[in-house]
């Protein structure tokens, strides 16, 4: 069975490129989490650089699966 060479790329582009996003996103939800912990009072400032932190993580990943999209169809 012959592997088509743009489906392999389609699919490490987005493998690879959500592979860090979501890495990320995990590191941010682990850290606030440990910051609320130790300081409960922050919660607002914690709670608004983490969702600041989330959403450039989610548009990395968003460019990933643009560039995979732009593969797979030209």
């Amino acid at each position: 069975m012959p592997v088509d060479i743009k489906s392999l790329a389609t699919a490490l582009a987005i493998g690879l490129g959500a592979l860090g996003p979501g890495l990320g996103i995990g590191m941010i939800g682990a850290k606030a989490m440990e910051a609320l912990g130790r300081n409960p009072e922050s919660e607002s400032a914690v709670r608004t650089s983490m969702i600041l932190g989330l959403a450039f993580a989610e548009a990395i990943a968003i460019y990933a699966l643009v560039v995979s999209l732009i593969i797979k169809f030209t």
